[in-house]
Formats: structure tokens, C-alpha cells, sequence
């Protein structure tokens, strides 16, 4: 009954923040719901307890379903509170009343890193007093803004807008920035530093490490190698053009360069496959060093640490085989996240990656590796390439609805690169601290990092020069989407659903068998 009672709570609380994520639910409604759903609890287990033993199951079901819509209410709770907390023009100047689209003279900090774009630079400004308000600033190259700069800027205010990308599909850009607090642009104003080196002295510490490290990275490593190299281990993509992302795209391997769990956990695993002669708690502690390596290295922000997250729990999972154990605590982490920002649910990418990225290495390896008994197990490549084969087979339709491109030529494209992915990575993290104690330390390192990302980049070039690489498929359907994960969790967890709605066992627990 208790398994039955967290499942309930934890579907039942995700389920009203996806369902407040597509519709206006006010207030009172969620508050009605909170007193049905009390009601029902109550009456079916407190009020009336001689029919609860004499109906015996009918009324645990009862109660379960009171908790459920009970769930279901504090997500829409939530979902609303977040959306509260968020500001508007009106709280630009004190109260005062403003249209949007009219110039503004405002003044903020600058409270995330600059986003350095190929052609111009993004600048995330908190403006807000009381509630959560940011602005983003595109601006050009004259000045170096960096985290923590006070800023007093005059431009046009202006309101996100969804588009279209180039396969069809409209993005969801309000959202997208709602997310993060953003809910106004502002192009090309007129800027004046105030004051430098505001904001938290450990947030610039990071900030400052991360950009250091990319430096050594790119003294090491040439261009266009180190932009994959910038891409595989710190996920940043700032400066890919936007036929370089086509390419990745194409070939079915954009997620490589996605900052998800993915990335995260097969650095870590082959950290602690380099250690496997240490007892497995020692190479488990190294491998999950290594992620808060990582996420220091990203500059510790939310995208890495939900990424970091998933791949501890992945790992743990990976080492131990306590699939039930760590698919508890993956649900109790996302409804956690999604505590924190209810928006990071449907509007967050990374975040999703993440999630369907771990469930694809906990759960669907264990299935496919019997499929991959003819690859070598010299230097671990026969679980290299299960791991990253399930991930991708478990992201791919997320990817295709999400970016409409299907790719024919993804299978080859990924058998011939992702092997390598690993020890690129490590490799990389290898140059950048290198670099730290002294550049012609990092030259080698670099010099090996170049070769495989130089191999890794033709493989890529090559397919996505074919003219069949991919298929555009405009507004790939969700509800097909949402089909082929129905049958995916059908296949993985078909028989512990069974169990749950038969008798009182552990969901999940049978999972990997």
C-alpha cells in the first residue's frame, strides 16, 4: 500500500503541473479539488472504517484515488504560484503603468553569463525587486559584460514571440523564456556599466573557472575541432552557426553536444572503469566526483545540476543493479525539480533530455546488450556502445517531435562516433586542466583530443553530406510521440504495472530483468 500511496502522489503531482503547463486552471478550482479530494480520503478511511474493513479493497482504491486528484490540485497549486511570482511591466517602475513596445530607461543586474552568439551577445538582466523579473538583452561585441555587472540600459521593451523553425514547427518561445523569469526583450539599447563584481562571489568564481578552462581547451585545440570539444564537455553550443548545428541534426547526433545526463554519465562511467581495479564504492565516489567536476565546470548552473543529478542516479543504478532503489529516488529528484520550477516540465528540452536519457541507461541497456554480444569488450566498447545505443533509441523520438528531422543515416552516424565520445571527453577535461599547470602540458593531450574529434567531425561531414541524409517531417505528431513512449513503457514496465494494479508489490522492481 505504501509503494501504491508514493506512485499516486508523485503521477498525481506531475500530472497537474503537465496539466496546468496546457490549461488556464484558476485558483478556486484547484482549491475545490484540494476539498473533494479530502473529502473522499477522509470519508473512505476515517469516517467510515467498519466498511473500509469490510470492502476491504474497493476503498483502498477509493483513497488512493483521493490522493491522486489531491496530487493533482497542489501541481496546479504550484504551477500557479510560479506563474504569480513572475513579473510584469507594471513592476518595472514601482507600479507605475507601462506599454510594451515603448522605450524604456531601466537599470539591472546582469545575474547569468553572457551568451556569446556567433553574431551578437545575450544578456540575462534581473530588474525585479520584489518578484521575479528578467529582462534579455541582445547586444553586439564593443563591451566585455560579464556576471554581476550592474547595468542601466534604454531601449524599446518588447514582448517574446513564438516562430517557426526552418522544419515547420513552431517553437514555443514565450514559454521557453517564462521559464527562466524572462518575459521581455530588449534589441540593441544603449548601455552603461554602473558597478562591477555584484551578485554571489561563488557564482563568479565558477563563472571565471569555466571560462579560464574553455581557454586553455581552445589554445590546445584548433577551430572547428573545439567547438565539438566546447559542445561534449560543457554542452556549449554559443558559438555553433547554424549550419554546423544542421550537421549534427542531420545525422542524428545532435544529442551529444545536449547538456543532459547523457554527457554527464558516460564520463563518469568511464572514469570509474579506469579505476575498476579500486573496490566499487571508491569508483563510484571517483565517478561522482567527477560530475560535480563537471557541473563546477558548467559554472554550476540549473541545466548541469539536473543533469548531474540524473547521471549520479544512472550510475548508481549502472553499479549496483538496484534498478527499483534508484527509480525511486529519479522520481523523487524530477518531482523535486519540478518543485523548484514547475515550467522545466514541458518547457525546459535539456531537462527532458535528461530524464529520458537516464531512463534509456538504467533501464533499456540491461534489454539490448544481449544484441551487441559481437562487439569487442577490449576497453569496455561492447557497454560503451550499449549504453549509448539504448540512450538514443530512447531520445530519438523526443528529438524528432521536438525538431522534426528525421535522420536516415543516425544508426552508422552514431555506431562510428559514439564509441569515441567517451574518451573524447575525458580527454578534454585532461587538456583543460593540463592547461592550468602549464600550456605545453596540454599540447599533447590536445593533439590526441584533435585527432578523434577530427575523425568524429568527418564521420559526421560525410553523412550529412549525402543527399539522403534526413527526412524533414513538419509538426511530427505528439500523439504519436506519446504512442510510441506509451509502448516503450509498456515493454520495460509492463509487468510491474500489472503488479500494481493487482496486488500490493513494488512497481518497477522486475524492470531490468
Amino acid at each position: 500500500m505504501q509503494d501504491k500511496v508514493f506512485f499516486s502522489i508523485v503521477s498525481g503531482f506531475i500530472f497537474g503541473v503537465l496539466l496546468r503547463s496546457f490549461v488556464s486552471v484558476n485558483f478556486y478550482t484547484a482549491i475545490f479539488l484540494c476539498v473533494i479530494s479530502l473529502g473522499i480520503i477522509l470519508f473512505h478511511s476515517v469516517i467510515s472504517p467498519r466498511r473500509l474493513r469490510a470492502t476491504g479493497s474497493k476503498n483502498k482504491w477509493a483513497v488512493l484515488a483521493g490522493i491522486f486528484v489531491l496530487a493533482i490540485s497542489l501541481g496546479i497549486l504550484r504551477f500557479n504560484l510560479a506563474e504569480k511570482n513572475i513579473g510584469s511591466a507594471d513592476d518595472l517602475w514601482s507600479g507605475k503603468p507601462m506599454e510594451v513596445g515603448q522605450n524604456a530607461s531601466l537599470s539591472g543586474m546582469i545575474d547569468d553569463e553572457p551568451e556569446i552568439k556567433e553574431n551578437n551577445q545575450k544578456l540575462t538582466v534581473d530588474v525585479g525587486s520584489k518578484k521575479n523579473l528578467r529582462i534579455l538583452i541582445t547586444t553586439d561585441f564593443n563591451e566585455s559584460y560579464r556576471y554581476g555587472d550592474v547595468i542601466s540600459f534604454y531601449g524599446k521593451l518588447e514582448k517574446p514571440e513564438n516562430f517557426v523553425t526552418n522544419t515547420g514547427k513552431v517553437f514555443d518561445y514565450v514559454n521557453y523564456l517564462r521559464k527562466d523569469g524572462i518575459i521581455y526583450l530588449m534589441n540593441y539599447p544603449k548601455i552603461e556599466i554602473s558597478t562591477r563584481g555584484n551578485g554571489s562571489k561563488i557564482k563568479s568564481a565558477l563563472f571565471d573557472l569555466k571560462e579560464k578552462f574553455l581557454e586553455k581547451v581552445n589554445l590546445a585545440i584548433s577551430k572547428p575541432e573545439n567547438l565539438l570539444m566546447d559542445g561534449l564537455i560543457l554542452g556549449d553550443k554559443s558559438q555553433f552557426s547554424q549550419d554546423f548545428t544542421q550537421k549534427f541534426v542531420n545525422t542524428g547526433t545532435i544529442h551529444i553536444v545536449a547538456l543532459s545526463g547523457y554527457n554527464v554519465t558516460i564520463v563518469a562511467e568511464w572514469i570509474m572503469k579506469l579505476f575498476a581495479f579500486l573496490p566499487i564504492n571508491l569508483g563510484i565516489a571517483l565517478g561522482i566526483f567527477a560530475i560535480l567536476l563537471f557541473i563546477i565546470m558548467t559554472g554550476a548552473n540549473s541545466t548541469a545540476i539536473r543533469a548531474g543529478v540524473m547521471a549520479v542516479l544512472a550510475l548508481v543504478a549502472r553499479w549496483t543493479g538496484r534498478n527499483y532503489d534508484v527509480a525511486r529516488a529519479m522520481i523523487l529528484a524530477v518531482v523535486f525539480m519540478i518543485i523548484l520550477n514547475p515550467y522545466v516540465l514541458v518547457f525546459d528540452v535539456s531537462f527532458q533530455l535528461s530524464f529520458l536519457a537516464t531512463i534509456g541507461v538504467v533501464f533499456l541497456t540491461p534489454r539490448i546488450e544481449k544484441y551487441f554480444l559481437w562487439v569487442t569488450k577490449k576497453f569496455e566498447l561492447r557497454d560503451i556502445v550499449s549504453v549509448t545505443c539504448a540512450t538514443y533509441i530512447f531520445v530519438m523520438p523526443f528529438i524528432l517531435y521536438q525538431m522534426g528531422n528525421l535522420s536516415l543515416v543516425a544508426l552508422p552516424a552514431n555506431v562510428l562516433v559514439l564509441p569515441f565520445i567517451p574518451f573524447t571527453m575525458l580527454l578534454g577535461f585532461i587538456t583543460g586542466f593540463a592547461g592550468f599547470i602549464w600550456y605545453i602540458f596540454a599540447v599533447p593531450i590536445g593533439f590526441l583530443s584533435f585527432i578523434l574529434l577530427h575523425y568524429e567531425l568527418g564521420v559526421i561531414n560525410f553523412f550529412a553530406g549525402l543527399p539522403f541524409a534526413s527526412l524533414s517531417i513538419p509538426n511530427f505528431p505528439l500523439l504519436i510521440t506519446l504512442a510510441i513512449y506509451a509502448y516503450f513503457i509498456y515493454r520495460l514496465f509492463g509487468r510491474s504495472i500489472q503488479k500494481f494494479f493487482t496486488e500490493s508489490t513494488v512497481p518497477l522492481e522486475n524492470s531490468s530483468q
